[in-house]
């Protein structure tokens, strides 16, 4: 499902879009907003994977709406002005609708987003042992080989990276899509909110009847296994 938000301070453009979201499979319409600051507080509160954004409303346009954004979501801007596209795209919005916004380049967008939240399961590529992978936020993009990624860890709809040498790094992504693109082995999947690269192994020490404490090349501190997990990781390294 693709939980998107909507803002515009126009309520028509609003009421436009929401019928036509209305009849997309997938797609749940969680928040809408009249302005940027309404659209800061919705976006805290509801965390969509995708944003309807205008650019020109009163007293702050759509691209103020990204500042200081840790966990920017994926953009498609709407707007009656064809001149924003050049900053738009340099943000790397997914797609940019002029209104009025015609059904097929409607559809067209929402394609998009969900290939660019991993909700494709068709268009997504797999990864091969050897390759590397960008992750990309706001403020920081790093390029690591899979073999320099040690954990990852489901949060709602983010997931969170943990490469060795690096800060974690939050990408707007859920975990299961990273499960289907990920070569397994090494990378495997330990709990619902748990993927390991098998290959850091290092040590494991039981701290209490259910629970283990696992070591990882690449991770400052080990990770705490429960029962489940333990097996999984058992029977994946053999």
């Amino acid at each position: 499902m693709l939980r998107v938000m909507l803002v515009d301070d126009e309520p028509l453009a609003r009421q436009a879009l929401r019928q036509s979201l209305a009849h997309m499979n997938d797609v749940e319409l969680v928040a809408e907003a009249d302005s940027v600051a309404t659209a800061r507080v919705e976006f805290a509160r509801t965390r969509p994977q995708a944003v309807f954004l205008d650019i020109q409303m009163p007293r702050e346009d759509g691209f103020g709406f990204l500042d200081g954004l840790e966990l920017p979501p994926k953009i498609v801007f709407v707007t009656a002005y064809s001149e924003h596209a050049v900053r738009a795209f340099e943000i790397e919005a997914v797609d940019y609708l002029l209104k009025p916004v015609r059904p097929s380049r409607l559809a067209a967008a929402v394609a998009r987003l969900r290939q660019a939240c991993g909700l494709n399961e068709s268009d997504e590529s797999r990864y091969g042992a050897f390759d590397r992978i960008c992750l990309r936020t706001s403020g920081r993009t790093l390029v690591a080989t899979l073999d320099k990624v040690v954990a990852l860890e489901a949060d709602g709809d983010f997931t969170r990276f943990f490469v060795a040498g690096e800060a974690p790094v939050m990408i707007c992504q859920k975990l299961g899509a990273y499960e289907r693109m990920l070569p397994s082995p090494p990378f495997v999947r330990l709990s619902r909110s748990l993927m390991v690269n098998v290959h850091a192994f290092e040590r494991a020490q039981r701290v209490s009847r259910d629970e283990e404490q696992v070591w990882f090349s690449g991770l400052a501190e080990p990770i705490t296994l429960g029962r489940v997990a333990q097996a999984r990781l058992r029977e994946a390294l053999g």
